[in-house]
């Protein structure tokens, strides 16, 4: 079952590679936007808030679990082009055995702290009763959230993105049934929402684990494997870390951004947490291009295959920029459509309107860094993404968006312009870095 991304056309690869990736990740995000637009349908604004900002934390606690796993998917991506099976058994026999315990720890750890989440969330006070309980079933099943992306992280490394693309999308449709089950007929509200996902989770992990003993994947995994190796696991976890790290920072601003918009009143935070939604949506291209690079050009550097693994990079960049561009003129002329397809109250569309219009040019700008990140990451230098993002948040994310905040307080549109301000300092980063490390010769 291993795929060779080593030869062959390098745009085509990508593509093909990357559109199984984005499927799966528009599936994935399927899942929250189904969530708020369902709840939108038969719940008013607080449970609408409710589900934004509970999907909020745990699309956070979700990108740093796969952040780890991406650990996973750039070493064996390694060991597939350097032809070692062994290796790669070992990888994913230490993988397994890694994730067991963190979800079981992060599941204990984050039942315990759910209700000072939901308060440090400063969520209002209508949205509290619903954000605690769709929080308190989510976490529950973390190791279900955990599990799909060990397995999904596994068959990416092998070169094979099309099977969680098909796990996922069997998840989703049962998610979208349940959600109209638990909270059109049954009227469970954000409990609903809460449970349809983590129900439809349980159902996708299943369908990975059947799949997996159906299909032969060419590798033979033994319980030796499974037994713990520094060396293995201060690999994976030396490339996943900075990599959780990093977007676990990124979703750190996102809510603390939320917080700030909190603060002024129901209206405004219904509006950010939607227009989050659609922007999860459009960075797919983005994110698949991040994934598909640190995928691909793995393979190309185990194989020795560095020129190949540049040009990589090169074809990502010029993908995600010439969809971010198109994206962020489009949206300047159907912004109110876009947001009223989740909510039918007026000034929440207004609001949500202003917002997007101007966050919507990160699309393109964060399409550099992303695919730059990807690079970075194969090479094991998953730091400099870190760092390149940490600075972004701290200098200009968060600080735009609060003193946006104060200083503008009848619109949404100042604050929307923190992020793409952000995005710019990071890719200014990545240029430097990209050049220093090529004249070293250490890329």
């Amino acid at each position: 079952m291993e795929r060779d991304l080593t030869t062959g056309s390098i745009g085509r690869n990508i593509l093909k590679f990357s559109l199984p990736y984005f499927l799966s990740y528009f599936l994935q995000t399927l899942y929250g936007i189904a969530d708020l637009f369902i709840i939108g349908q038969f719940n008013g604004v607080a449970s609408t808030t409710a589900v934004s900002i509970g999907s909020q934390v745990m699309h956070m606690i979700t990108v740093m679990i796969v952040g780890i796993a991406m650990g996973t998917t750039v070493m064996i991506g390694k060991s597939v082009g350097a032809k070692q099976k062994k290796e790669t058994s070992k990888i994913i026999g230490n993988t397994v055995s890694l994730f067991v315990c963190l979800s079981v720890v992060l599941t204990v750890v984050l039942l315990f702290f759910v209700h000072p989440i939901v308060r440090i969330m400063s969520t209002p006070q209508q949205a509290v009763e619903g954000t605690t309980a769709y929080l308190t079933i989510c976490f529950a099943g973390i190791p279900l959230i955990t599990a799909y992306n060990i397995i999904s992280s596994i068959f990416r490394g092998l070169g094979d993105s099309k099977s969680p693309m098909y796990f996922i999308a069997v998840a989703c449709g049962v998610n979208i049934v349940l959600d109209y089950v638990f909270i059109g007929g049954l009227h469970f509200g954000a409990s609903g929402a809460a449970l349809g996902t983590t129900l439809a989770q349980t159902i996708s992990v299943i369908v990975a684990l059947i799949a997996i003993r159906k299909k032969d994947i060419g590798i033979s995994l033994k319980r030796s494997d499974l037994k713990p190796e520094g060396k293995t696991l201060k690999n994976i976890l030396g490339i996943g870390i900075p990599i959780s790290l990093q977007d676990g920072f990124i979703q750190i601003s996102f809510i603390v951004i939320t917080i700030i918009v909190n603060q002024r009143g129901l209206n405004d935070a219904a509006a950010v947490g939607i227009v989050e939604k659609i922007i999860s949506f459009v960075f797919l291209v983005p994110s698949s291009m991040l994934s598909a690079v640190s995928a691909i050009a793995a393979q190309k550097i185990g194989a020795g295959k560095d020129e190949r693994a540049t040009k990589t990079l090169k074809y990502a960049i010029m993908i995600s920029m010439s969809f971010g561009l198109c994206v962020a003129v489009l949206m300047q002329f159907i912004s109110n459509f876009v947001v009223g397809i989740f909510t039918v109250d007026t000034m929440v569309i207004h609001m949500g309107s202003q917002y997007i219009r101007s966050y919507i040019w990160d699309c393109m700008i964060a399409g550099i860094h992303f695919s730059f990140s990807g690079y970075f990451c194969a090479y094991g230098k998953s730091g400099i993404s870190f760092l390149h993002n940490v600075l972004s948040i701290v200098l200009i994310r968060i600080p735009g968006a609060y003193f946006a905040s104060k200083w503008f307080i009848d619109t949404l549109y100042p604050m929307g312009c923190a992020a793409p301000a952000g995005s710019l300092l990071s890719v200014i980063v990545c240029g430097i870095a990209f050049i220093y490390l090529k004249r070293r010769r250490r890329l």
